[in-house]
């Protein structure tokens, strides 16, 4: 385990209790403070309390879906600058577009590999922002 992990808070929210323990348990083994949340409601009441370096959410949720809840951390001035991680089961074009407008960082198609999680905080962590950046403007 390497430091950064260590310091790394990632949330995980997913109305799916498997894919949430699943997410949980492979991210905890790899040193990473896991905080889980079921729904956009009880994610945006956490995000506040643990302030997480990246936050993975779930597209297709009850009472707030994924796009409302990105939306609101994105237009959160505490936390714009926070990457979000989409999560569908679905790989389309059209879910991908409506991610990057509501301010999503990057789209992770379920079922995900431990690989993809990791490579996916790799992409948004510190030290790798410029990188991110220059994506950013080449699409």
């Amino acid at each position: 385990m390497d430091s950064q992990s260590e310091s790394m808070k990632v949330m995980f929210v997913d109305d799916s209790k498997t894919i949430r323990r699943t997410a949980e348990t492979l991210l905890q083994k790899e040193g990473f403070t896991v905080i889980t949340a079921e729904d956009g409601f009880e994610a945006l009441a956490k995000i506040a309390d643990h302030k997480p370096n990246i936050i993975f959410v779930d597209i297709m949720m009850p009472r707030l879906d994924g796009y409302q809840t990105c939306a609101l951390i994105k237009n959160n001035a505490q936390f714009k600058s926070t990457p979000v991680i989409m999560l569908s089961s679905k790989d389309g074009l059209f879910d991908k577009a409506k991610g990057r407008i509501v301010g999503s960082d990057q789209y992770v198609t379920k079922p995900f590999s431990k690989v993809e999680l990791l490579e996916a905080i790799q992409n948004h962590s510190k030290g790798s922002e410029s990188s991110v950046q220059e994506t950013a403007q080449a699409s």
